[in-house]
């Protein structure tokens, strides 16, 4: 008869075993899909890395700069190697959710303190660039920011303010105490 409880009394536990083994197997399958049963995602944050290189920065600089030059159009390195001290890697990675990743990397060899070559692949523009990272949907043309001369003089003038009598700059003394005792 003991035997006969103690086998009842185990399976609750087995029972309570396999489904603690069953969420197991269902949270593995949450995080590949980023969801809590399809309605609530996770907040994933934006990961930016390295330097942003466009082709108008890469235009500025050309085969037979030194590396000052080189420095003040693209900024610093983001890899530089103490055994390959003529080589400087430019990579930048953007890593967004709902968006396929983002990865450019920009080789220049030096000889000495002279560029000699660039391996880049094909940039984008800095307008090209803003718009792909862009997460603000326009609504339309954008509002210009300064008025035409034709919207100035539509203006109503301002109003007349009453001539107020400067007094002299003499006129507003204070008595300070010394500031040594």
């Amino acid at each position: 008869m003991r035997r006969t409880a103690h086998f009842l009394a185990a399976r609750p536990c087995a029972a309570l075993y396999l489904a603690a083994l069953a969420a197991t197997g269902c949270a593995s399958q949450l995080q590949s899909s980023d969801s809590i049963f399809g309605l609530i995602t996770p907040y994933r944050i934006d990961i930016v890395q390295g330097n942003v290189v466009t082709k108008e920065q890469l235009e500025r600089i050309k085969p037979g700069v030194n590396r000052a030059q080189v420095r003040d159009a693209l900024g610093s390195p983001l890899l530089t190697d103490i055994f390959h001290a003529d080589r400087w890697d430019y990579v930048f990675t953007l890593r967004r959710p709902g968006a396929e990743p983002q990865r450019r990397s920009l080789v220049l060899l030096f000889d000495g303190e002279v560029l000699k070559s660039i391996d880049a692949p094909a940039l984008p523009a800095e307008a090209e660039f803003v718009a792909a990272i862009s997460t603000h949907k326009a609504q339309g043309p954008a509002a210009p920011l300064e008025l035409t001369p034709a919207q100035r003089q539509a203006l109503p003038a301002p109003p007349k303010a009453a001539a107020v009598a400067a007094e002299p700059a003499s006129a507003a003394r204070r008595n300070y105490p010394p500031l040594e005792p």
